[in-house]
């Protein structure tokens, strides 16, 4: 009996793989060798220093992927549905600040108090300071008309450059359910379609660097002269020379870039600068066993993404956010197993606080500083 229902279960999977395979799909996956999964030991080693956030709540708005301080010291963030929110870093006086239409994932503030922000439907924008706070779109495309598909991440320097990562020219969040939809395709495809771009003050765009699994998060040293960029699809962080123009990461760089993070415990995200030197990254999701089986697999890949979005292979929640050095040394480790404050894509560290960033949570997480072991000091950069 066992196994006659054992031979029709197996019949049954292979006539839904027969039915599912002549579904049509725009996705192509390819194999690839994941890297080493180092799990949760060393100075990734289980901990639960990120549980019992308190939260911020945002009247019902979703989504606070990126959180930053604005020059008059508020608290911004942009939200599903294309609101930008401002508010007291208590939380107090919360207000819709502006309205880009699209999706405002990374952001940063020019020396003119405009935001500067990568807009994930509409390209690099600038929202100016004083209201009605208008909307420019800076550039969604390269002088030679290839469209930015998936604006990302944005940091900026002192001369007016604006570093910024189109994380898929595959996969456009407008084209496919929103950015985190189009980033599980991505990832599932596993073509290393992103790159870092820099826009130039007069309004030129050239590319940094190109052949990125997921180009995310990026943010510039402190003397200027490198960018550090998560690339979410390796496992890994870059550290690029600011001034290339043109590399190709999937060969060898050479002297300007390497890899100062690597065999990450999860999917790097969002990059911020924080004090005492160090870079928080948030990982936004845990690596799994049967997501780094199925990189030499694309055929599971495949039957993966012609389920409903439903059932597609999307790791757990599970909180964790870490600190770097410059020369890559891991400072700080936070972690929270239960996922409670799901999807940490990043940090924003104040005097007193840590601010913990999610692309799906509904409030803004934080903890005071001391509770994760660090001395409470003067904002620096």
């Amino acid at each position: 009996m066992r196994r006659r229902l054992a031979g029709a279960a197996a019949l049954l999977l292979i006539a839904l793989g027969g039915c599912l395979s002549r579904k049509p799909l725009a996705v192509d996956p390819v194999a690839w060798e994941a890297p080493p999964n180092p799990g949760y030991t060393g100075v990734y080693a289980a901990n639960r220093r990120l549980t019992g956030l308190r939260t911020i709540g945002l009247d019902g708005a979703i989504g606070p992927e990126h959180i930053a301080l604005g020059p008059e010291g508020l608290l911004y963030t942009g939200v599903e549905g294309g609101s930008v929110l401002r508010m007291r870093p208590d939380g107090g006086g919360l207000e819709v600040w502006a309205q880009t239409g699209g999706r405002v994932l990374g952001f940063d503030f020019d020396a003119d108090g405009r935001m500067i922000a990568a807009d994930a439907y509409r390209g690099l924008v600038a929202i100016a300071a004083a209201p009605p706070h208008h909307v420019t779109v800076l550039a969604d495309r390269l002088p030679d008309g290839d469209p930015i598909r998936f604006p990302d991440a944005v940091t900026l320097a002192r001369d007016g450059r604006v570093y910024f990562t189109d994380a898929s020219r595959r996969f456009s969040p407008a084209e496919n359910g929103g950015p985190f939809e189009a980033s599980v395709l991505d990832y599932l495809e596993h073509r290393p379609t992103g790159r870092v771009l820099v826009y130039q003050p007069g309004g030129k765009v050239e590319v940094v660097a190109d052949g990125l699994s997921f180009a995310n998060g990026i943010v510039l040293s402190r003397n200027e002269r490198s960018l550090f960029v998560a690339e979410s699809g390796a496992y890994r962080v870059w550290r690029i020379d600011a001034d290339a123009r043109g590399l190709d990461l999937t060969r060898a760089p050479g002297a300007q870039a390497r890899v100062i993070l690597a065999d990450l415990p999860g999917f790097p995200d969002n990059l911020m600068r924080g004090m005492d030197g160090r870079i928080w990254l948030g990982l936004a999701k845990p690596r799994t066993a049967s997501g780094d089986v199925a990189a030499a697999h694309p055929f599971m890949r495949k039957l993966a993404l012609r389920l409903p979005r439903s059932l597609w292979p999307v790791p757990p929640a599970y909180g964790h956010v870490l600190a770097f050095t410059e020369d890559g040394r891991v400072v700080a480790d936070l972690q929270d197993p239960t996922g409670a404050y799901p999807d940490t894509t990043g940090v924003l560290e104040t005097a007193d606080r840590l601010y913990i960033q999610s692309v799906h949570a509904g409030g803004i997480g934080w903890l005071p500083k001391s509770r994760a072991g660090l001395a409470e000091r003067s904002n620096q950069r």
